[in-house]
């Protein structure tokens, strides 16, 4: 099996104290380095494009459209839904 290798680069960046430490605390959690977490987290931001349901509820939102009241049922449908999931 080929195994493809990225070419990286050191880049140099000046963070809040609190902003590296919480990016240490993440990183911890999710069991990687603050390195590839951060490169994770700017990939996200970089080529992450919502879908285009997405796109229109967001368009909705911003409009001020009414959207569907949640209901107990609708809640209910939605628990079982995200159970199949």
């Amino acid at each position: 099996m080929a195994t493809i290798t990225t070419k990286r680069r050191a880049a140099s960046f000046r963070l809040p104290g609190y902003l590296l430490n919480g990016l240490k605390v993440e990183a911890r959690k999710q069991h990687r380095s603050v390195n590839n977490l951060v490169e994770v987290v700017l990939l996200n931001a970089i080529y992450r494009e919502p879908n285009a349901e997405t796109l229109a509820a967001m368009k909705d939102c911003a409009s001020g459209v009414e959207l569907e009241e949640l209901t107990e049922e609708n809640i209910e449908n939605l628990e079982e839904y995200i159970k199949t999931l």
